[in-house]
């Protein structure tokens, strides 16, 4: 389990599914709608909170194991993957769930820990080509 609260005063403290990057994630608000925080570094993206269920939902659906498949918003999801559905038209939000433009990817990186930390997931941790499925 990770330390924090998931508040400002106290985030979640996570580590890429690699383990090679901590970061940091709260639950916030922006413009009315609950948003997540996550920092890396000096550099912090922001996430559509229901993204967590969202992703639950599809993964609980699809059964079974599905890579991560991390990539910036500058490059190409690889096709069936969690970061390639993160930005899909066909989501529930329609498209996507990283809110800060030109920092909307890396979704593949830095939710699944957070939903694993919370119960909702396993995360694979090897070195690269992780996975993820729905508990």
């Amino acid at each position: 389990m990770t330390q924090g609260d998931g508040t400002k005063e106290n985030p979640w403290q996570l580590k890429t599914p690699p383990g090679t990057a901590d970061y940091t994630m709260y639950k916030a608000e922006k413009d009315g709608n609950d948003i997540l925080m996550c920092t890396v570094g000096k550099t912090v993206l922001q996430y559509d909170y229901r993204c967590l269920t969202d992703l639950h939902t599809m993964l609980k659906e699809h059964g079974d194991w599905m890579e991560l498949g991390a990539a910036d918003e500058q490059k190409p999801a690889k096709d069936g993957t969690v970061e390639a559905w993160g930005r899909s038209t066909e989501n529930p939000v329609g498209g996507w769930y990283g809110l800060k433009k030109g920092l909307r990817g890396r979704f593949g990186m830095y939710v699944p820990p957070l939903m694993e930390a919370l119960g909702l997931a396993e995360v694979e941790h090897n070195p690269k080509n992780n996975r993820m499925r729905a508990i």
